[in-house]
């Protein structure tokens, strides 16, 4: 049953009747399993199951727990409580937990340590919110994001950013120190805005392809000088198809990346 298959590490410990009872009870109220405590493992759902497996590692208090994608199939509610539960078990306990996802949102929320890997190597290891602010080259900067990074390449002239020889971009004052040249500057989603947000903000006309509304917010896809960006805007904005419209990109968040895929500059503020 879930019960036994919750209490089956403590039961190889030696761990009393009312501990055992204790502990299951509380992991599965934790995790919704409650309800379903008294069915086997045939008689679940694949995320009820997935939910039994989760429950089972944290009353186990083993010093080191993997967890693939722990909540992968459970449902958008169940997710989201369980995402702001998990950092306060896994402070509790003590071990070291090894969590695998593919959503940098989640790894941002766990905080701790990330090692950011792409095709099969570590492109880079540190604090969570260090990775996803100053990503030691392109790479780990395009697997750190969701949605995908924006990014443009530019021949830096002086103090602007040109694309055949057009400006396009003033560059801000962190990447002064730039040698002119070729080089890829990036920025995230939500450094793109509708309507100015700060002094530092550039101006540019773009051309939409889709509106994307996700509730209280919307991915709004446009085109810009041959590349592909994505505005992740706050509120319901249903723009037409091909339309120019005017946005704001934040370049207090500019990243630059060299020829060779390196950093070569870090963003002046936190890239929040």
């Amino acid at each position: 049953t879930v019960y036994e298959n919750i209490a089956s590490p403590m039961r190889i410990k030696g761990a009393d009747t009312a501990t055992i009872d204790r502990e299951v009870r509380k992991a599965a109220d934790l995790l919704k399993l409650t309800p379903y405590l008294d069915r086997t493992p045939l008689n679940l759902s694949g995320g009820q199951q997935q939910r039994t497996a989760l429950a089972r590692a944290i009353v186990k208090n083993a010093s080191l727990v993997l967890l693939d994608e722990p909540l992968a199939n459970l449902d958008y509610k169940l997710r989201e409580e369980l995402r702001l539960e998990l950092p306060k078990i896994f402070a509790a306990s003590g071990a070291i937990f090894v969590y695998a996802t593919t959503e940098p949102s989640e790894a941002l929320l766990l905080g701790g340590n990330t090692a950011a890997l792409a095709e099969g190597r570590i492109t880079q290891f540190g604090r969570t919110i260090d990775v996803y602010r100053r990503p030691n080259d392109l790479l780990t900067a395009r697997t750190f994001a969701d949605p995908p990074l924006n990014t443009m390449q530019v021949l830096k002239t002086g103090d602007r950013f040109e694309i055949g020889g057009k400006p396009v971009l003033p560059v801000p004052a962190h990447l002064s120190a730039l040698p002119d040249g070729p080089c890829t500057i990036a920025f995230h989603p939500h450094h793109l805005a509708l309507t100015s947000q700060h002094p530092a903000s550039a101006s540019l006309q773009v051309r939409t392809a889709i509106s994307e509304i996700a509730g209280s917010e919307s991915f709004i896809h446009i085109e810009f000088e041959g590349s592909r960006w994505v505005m992740l805007s706050p509120g319901i904005h249903d723009i037409e198809p091909d339309a120019v419209i005017a946005v704001h990109v934040d370049t207090r968040h500019l990243m630059a990346f060299g020829t060779d895929g390196r950093a070569i500059a870090e963003p002046a503020a936190a890239a929040a």
